[in-house]
């Protein structure tokens, strides 16, 4: 049996008791009753809860079937959209197999860079190429401006009758302007389902089918999520470590930690600080309430923000994201003149210096007075992400009920948007 997610909570002691613990169980309670009962704020939105359980098998088969179908005409993917619609499956390529981005699967959608669009075009115009366009909508600026533009790319290349099995789409069952395109031209399209927001779309369609196109076991994937759901579904804090990691979060707030820095020590799972960025950001920061979500890929950043973290304000805590068991495995080799004075460490990993690298780091930032714990990942798998979206996604629902607010919805996005859409001159605005 596959190894589960773990929560190491040692470096709160001192500045987390167990009758705090025990003081969050009201509040706790209260937002597990909204999730399971459906009845608090924002319960139209909560597919995602019971997705790893019911997401059907002939949904998985067409995944499968358009991604083989997909790679069997293309050298390359553009995978257009932007939040929630490529965070994810970026997440899991960039970890699981990073050697897809720029080589097979291009993202596009998620700025307004011309220099990067023309870059991206250029890396292209001599590849085989398809898309896979994700919107609810189809009408959200950045990723409709890039789908235009990349489409028109495609047409120059393959006409207009080439593009019918380049081009998949990933929208609303039933509306908007991408279903309204996907309908017309006769376009493969999976669908969106209306009760799961974007930053919690990562088991859907949403996710799954870039992952799939970058060669990963999305059933894997699935598999891990399952597990999790099955330890998250009671309040008890000795066994639902998504609940545990919730309540120290909210009781760390109410103690004056106003920011949360998720710190890595592979590079690879930057796009997971980045998701997560998103995921509790989006659903906490309203009201004039939140806990400010930051990331720091270690131990790159000890040499840069490691001095603002171990003697700065102390309003931050820590929380560390690390893979127990190393993949590709590199030893540090002997040298006879040891100018550098590391032969001390010849015949290891370099792996075993990270793992030291991150103990040091978690016991130095909690002397100097950062309370941190952290989530270790038993691999770097399919099934261990599973794992870690639904862990994290069950924490955010918690999390964000706890705090008192809907953490499903997004009502401040939309400010920017109306202001860019009067300045840009769109009709109606």
């Amino acid at each position: 049996m596959a190894k589960k997610l773990t929560l190491d909570t040692k470096y709160l002691d001192g500045f987390i008791s167990s009758e705090d613990l025990g003081k969050t169980s009201s509040d706790l309670e209260r937002a597990h009753a909204y999730l399971t009962e459906r009845k608090g704020p924002g319960n139209e939105f909560l597919g995602w809860m019971d997705l790893p359980e019911e997401i059907d098998e002939n949904t998985v088969l067409r995944i499968e079937k358009a991604a083989a179908d997909l790679n069997k005409i293309s050298d390359a993917i553009v995978v257009i959209g932007i939040g929630g619609s490529y965070l994810g499956a970026r997440a899991t390529i960039d970890t699981l197999v990073p050697e897809a981005i720029n080589e097979k699967i291009f993202f596009a959608g998620y700025n307004l860079s011309g220099d990067y669009m023309h870059r991206l075009l250029d890396k292209l115009k001599d590849r085989d190429v398809s898309i896979i366009v994700i919107s609810k909508s189809g009408t959200t600026t950045e990723p409709a401006i890039a789908f235009r533009v990349v489409k028109n790319f495609l047409e120059e290349k393959y006409g207009s009758d080439g593009l019918r099995n380049r081009i998949v789409c990933v929208t609303d069952r039933e509306k908007g302007a991408l279903r309204n395109i996907a309908d017309k031209e006769g376009y493969t399209s999976f669908d969106i389902s209306d009760d799961i927001g974007g930053r919690y779309s990562v088991l859907t369609p949403v996710g799954l089918l870039p992952m799939a196109c970058a060669g990963i076991d999305i059933r894997d994937l699935i598999s891990g999520a399952k597990e999790q759901r099955k330890d998250s579904l009671d309040c008890d804090l000795d066994t639902n470590i998504s609940y545990k990691y919730a309540a120290v979060r909210n009781i760390l707030y109410h103690k004056g930690k106003r920011i949360e820095i998720l710190s890595s020590f592979d590079n690879n799972l930057h796009y997971i600080d980045e998701w997560w960025k998103q995921l509790f950001g989006e659903s906490e920061g309203k009201g004039g309430r939140s806990i400010f979500p930051a990331s720091c890929d270690f131990s790159t950043d000890l040499h840069s923000m490691g001095q603002l973290i171990q003697q700065g304000e102390r309003d931050l805590f820590e929380t560390f994201l690390i893979i127990e068991t190393a993949g590709n495995r590199c030893e540090i080799p002997h040298d006879e003149d040891n100018l550098d004075n590391l032969n001390y460490l010849a015949g290891k990993q370099i792996d075993y210096v990270n793992r030291k690298a991150h103990e040091a780091t978690a016991e130095a930032h909690f002397e100097g007075g950062v309370p941190n714990l952290t989530v270790f990942l038993p691999e770097k798998s399919a099934f261990s992400l599973g794992c870690l979206f639904y862990f994290f996604e069950k924490a955010a629902g918690i999390s964000g009920h706890m705090f008192k607010t809907n953490p499903f919805d997004q009502p401040g996005v939309e400010a920017y948007k109306q202001k860019m859409f009067r300045l840009l001159g769109k009709p109606g605005s």
